[in-house]
């Protein structure tokens, strides 16, 4: 479907940064999130990032230009929150398939107009499938252990909507990120293997999980090991980490990670660690900085940023990258 396992083959490929954090400048009101269609919406919209391109389209469509401009090889889709599960938060279960759909279609129309300026420099859509605001393997109330929000059921079929509308919209690859519990990303990865096998086709599928604390673990309580013998049963494109830290605090997860697996490694760390404030201080230098040891000690093969960055910070990172030669995968067991 895409022959983005070439090109990552030849250099380091740069994925984009933070979609909210490009959002938040536009400064949208309720009456922006509703637009003409959803003015009469019972519920309150504002905040519904994946509604805004149905609602606001040319501005998702200008942040991926802005990403690829910067040196993007891959945009996400702004599919972040583009389940039923995390939908229901405002009511919206029945728009699903048309947010993932015209996400990936805004996108890709983009990508399109950037590999046709420079074919030599093909540019890839990345369908974004976060991980819902619910987990199939902790209790959310602390007095009932025992009890699951959700189950693995439910998540498969969620799942399999949304990665159905993605691939109809013109993915290239699908991007199961911010994993902080496992086990709602292998019913992401089985819901993708099942329309993989029912529409006969094979699509790159890429993983990226959460370390969440100085625990070296993810929210579930796995290791990097864990986490990745849990998702290697699934042909991966890649296998990488994104989010909960910045570039320095992820260094060690990404040299275990580097060291243990045979796919392809990726990273898309935050800009730094949050300031009291809940904000991101972390300059597009300082981050290209801390991304060049990656680069030297060869641990990566995709690199883009997450909280906080923003094209500076991409063009940063891409204008790097560049120098060096994408990590070796290690073939020996």
């Amino acid at each position: 479907m895409s022959n983005i396992r070439e090109e990552i083959e030849k250099r380091i490929l740069v994925l984009d940064g933070a979609m909210g954090t490009m959002l938040q400048r536009y400064d949208f009101s309720e009456e922006d999130f509703r637009g003409e269609r959803f003015k009469d919406y019972p519920t309150s919209l504002k905040g519904n990032n994946d509604l805004l391109s149905i609602t606001q389209p040319q501005a998702i469509a200008e942040v991926h230009r802005l990403y690829f401009e910067a040196g993007a090889d891959i945009v996400e889709t702004n599919t972040f929150s583009g389940t039923t599960v995390a939908m229901a938060d405002y009511q919206m279960e029945d728009l699903v398939y048309e947010l993932n759909y015209e996400s990936a279609k805004i996108a890709k129309q983009v990508a399109n107009e950037f590999t046709k300026a420079n074919p030599e420099k093909p540019r890839f859509v990345a369908g974004s499938i976060g991980p819902t605001n619910k987990t199939a393997s902790m209790s959310p109330d602390v007095n009932k252990p025992e009890y699951r929000a959700i189950t693995f059921e439910e998540l498969r079929i969620a799942y399999k909507e949304q990665v159905e509308a993605l691939i109809d919209g013109g993915v290239d690859v699908l991007l199961v990120e911010t994993i902080f519990d496992t086990l709602n990303a292998k019913a992401a990865l089985f819901a993708i293997e099942e329309v993989k096998e029912e529409r006969q086709i094979d699509i790159p599928i890429m993983v990226s999980g959460t370390i969440t604390d100085a625990s070296g673990r993810t929210l579930s309580g796995q290791t990097v090991e864990a986490f990745l013998t849990s998702i290697s049963h699934v042909p991966l494109l890649s296998v990488g980490f994104n989010c909960a830290l910045g570039a320095e605090q992820l260094k060690p997860y990404l040299q275990r990670l580097s060291y243990e697996t045979e796919f392809y490694t990726s990273a898309h760390p935050n800009a730094g660690l949050p300031n009291a404030f809940g904000e991101y201080d972390q300059s597009a230098i300082q981050m290209q900085e801390l991304i060049e040891d990656y680069l030297k000690d060869g641990l990566i093969n995709i690199i883009g940023g997450c909280c906080g960055t923003n094209p500076k910070h991409i063009q940063a990172i891409a204008e790097v990258a560049k120098n060096y030669k994408p990590r070796q995968i290690n073939i020996e067991v």
